[in-house]
């Protein structure tokens, strides 16, 4: 019988990994108050045989919290209350980092308190809707430019996430610069029309990044550090543009100088979205010499190819982890993967459709 790498021990920096499958981070909107509970807790607990848990997008801001009901970690309440998931974990042997997900202008005030604002590179409306438990689906609102002051607060809105991240009991950090998120943002000539430092060439345009990335990572080390790409990606209004795949080769390159542990790129392809061209994932994999996470519609064979050949070192499964919270023995013993995926209750406020998808009984 065939040993698969995907089921052995590895190493992510000096973290000691169980395996090679790792959770890739969803959205489940089950924070109420954007405070990290118990639920939150259990659900990931019972998918805790993953060697890594990437968490849900989680905001370093008041200013991020675009959707209904996702946590936070930039209070002392949301700090502990992630304490509760981390234990857990750490507890079943695995390891875990915490998504921060600013959503910029990916957003609404009905989502928000009254003093956050949204913010975004540049005051360019994103097409769509986002969803409000006040009043339902609502058209975005025109985001605020940021100002340099905007720029430096909310770099220091991620630091001090980190390092609330680290007192939480997370074994690192991962920045969300995909999915049309206040990173990526920057990354595009479409969001980002900055005639300053920050916009108009590749490396203006990747500098907010890159100064996030750093500043995160001098903070709570660069073995603690990582960062989430989607090149190519059309998610939350992000059009393609001729410079992406050389954005992405001078970013890479850039962020293998910083020595940060794992770039994770994301390929929404398996979901309608265009494909992620093989070329600018081994332009990646050439330029970044550490870690790399693949994630993107991937079943176990297709998983252990992408592993041998070298393209990436990790491989994350998202929407089967959600109806199959042992979706680790599934894969290692052949056994079949539920099909019961309750999708209108991805985002709803408890437990069902979250924590009440039984394991296989084989």
């Amino acid at each position: 019988m065939k040993e698969y790498k995907l089921f052995s021990p590895t190493k992510l920096g000096s973290l000691e990994l169980k395996n090679r499958i790792v959770m890739a981070p969803m959205t489940r909107c089950r924070a109420i108050g954007n405070i990290p509970n118990e639920l939150m807790a259990e659900y990931y607990k019972q998918r805790s045989a993953a060697g890594l848990i990437i968490t849900e997008g989680t905001s370093p801001s008041i200013n991020g919290l675009g959707y209904a009901r996702i946590p936070g970690l930039f209070s002392n309440q949301q700090t502990e209350g992630w304490k509760k998931t981390t234990s857990a974990i750490h507890k079943e042997g695995s390891k875990i980092f915490v998504q921060l997900m600013h959503t910029g202008r990916i957003s609404h005030p009905l989502n928000m308190t009254e003093e956050a604002r949204i913010i975004a590179p540049s005051a360019v409306k994103p097409a769509g809707q986002m969803w409000t438990d006040a009043e339902q689906l609502q058209d975005f609102p025109v985001p605020k430019a940021m100002t340099d002051k905007d720029l430096l607060h909310t770099k220091l809105e991620f630091i001090a996430a980190a390092k609330n991240a680290i007192d939480a009991g997370f074994d690192g950090v991962e920045l969300h610069s995909a999915n049309g998120y206040l990173l990526e943002q920057f990354l595009s000539p479409i969001s980002n029309l900055r005639t300053d430092n920050y916009g108009g060439s590749i490396e203006n345009r990747c500098r907010f990044v890159l100064e996030v990335v750093a500043a995160v990572a001098e903070t709570i080390g660069k073995e603690k550090t990582a960062i989430r790409l989607s090149p190519y990606g059309v998610a939350s209004d992000m059009p393609h543009y001729p410079e992406i795949s050389d954005t992405y080769d001078y970013l890479s390159l850039q962020l293998n100088k910083t020595g940060i542990t794992y770039i994770h790129i994301v390929d929404h392809s398996a979901m309608g979205a265009p494909e992620v061209p093989a070329e600018i994932k081994k332009l990646i994999r050439t330029n970044f010499k550490n870690t790399i996470i693949l994630a993107g519609g991937y079943d176990k064979n297709r998983a252990e190819a992408d592993i041998e050949s070298g393209l990436g070192d990790l491989i994350a499964f998202g929407r089967p982890f959600i109806n199959n919270p042992d979706l680790v023995e599934r894969l290692k013993n052949n056994w079949a993967l539920s099909e019961d995926l309750k999708m209108d209750l991805f985002y709803s406020a408890d437990e069902k459709g979250y924590t009440d998808y039984p394991n296989y009984y084989a």
